[in-house]
């Protein structure tokens, strides 16, 4: 039964870019709002299809950051879910992401006009300092940023390090970081088939403020990330203390 639903998910989760991508290519041509719209409609469609086809929801723990407050959400990436999940909570968001990704059919086009931070990661500091030029056009505009720290989808249970963007984006743009902590890939595991029923938990964190020095602001984000993490892979059904679907996003948690 699992691979029937995962099969037909897999199908529809296709279906969906290409029914909905096509007919509004002529979107891209248009002020970003427009295309804005069609790619958060994809992401609440996808969540929509994982729930009625796989058995699998989400809740929020904690506050996602309101419409209009520039702030980098740094969040663990566990699996392909994670960069579809801040579409639909979050305002406008822009994400970091590898460069590569922009030459996908459709969904690459609509990552472009969306405004996303591409970056090549094999251009050493020089990528740090595009990273940081790019972002800071968000930041003006009061988009949140996503950026995941870790740079990679990385296993339940499996420790990677905490790469250097995110101290860059923090120092140099004087924004405050939402750590965000997830159990994704207890359910969707990378280069995975199967999709598991149950409940995906993305928890917002309490804030890092500005002015943290390096090695601080890295040890306090990777040590609040990775515990909340633990906490959420350890028990089937976590405590949440609210509970939504992104349509009413509150503020952002405070240190």
């Amino acid at each position: 039964m699992l691979m029937l639903r995962s099969a037909l998910f897999n199908l529809l989760f296709f279906v969906w870019i290409v029914g909905l991508g096509i007919p509004a290519l002529p979107l891209l041509v248009l002020p970003r709002r427009s295309a804005r719209a069609v790619v958060r409609l994809w992401a609440r469609g996808v969540l929509g299809m994982l729930r009625a086809v796989v058995g699998l929801d989400y809740a929020v723990a904690g506050a996602p950051p309101p419409p209009g407050q520039p702030v980098i959400v740094a969040s663990k990436h566990q699996s392909a879910w994670d960069t579809v999940i801040f579409l639909a909570l979050l305002d406008d968001p822009a994400y970091v992401l590898k460069r590569e990704l922009f030459k996908i059919p459709l969904y690459g086009w609509f990552t472009w006009r969306l405004g996303m931070i591409g970056i090549d990661r094999a251009a050493g500091t020089g990528a740090l300092r595009r990273l940081v030029a790019r972002a800071r056009p968000a930041i003006a505009a009061r988009r949140p940023i996503v950026i995941f720290p870790q740079g990679t989808r990385t296993a339940p249970g499996i420790r990677r390090p905490y790469l250097p963007g995110v101290y860059a984006l923090y120092a140099e743009t004087g924004a405050p970081v939402v750590p965000v902590a997830l159990n994704s890939g207890r359910f969707w595991g990378r280069r995975r088939f199967i999709k598991r029923p149950g409940r995906i938990v993305v928890e917002f964190l309490p804030a890092l403020p500005p002015g943290l020095d390096r090695r601080g602001f890295m040890a306090a984000l990777e040590s609040r990330i990775e515990a909340a993490t633990d906490a959420l892979e350890a028990v089937d059904n976590p405590s949440i203390n609210s509970v939504d679907h992104g349509d009413k996003p509150g503020p952002a948690g405070s240190p």
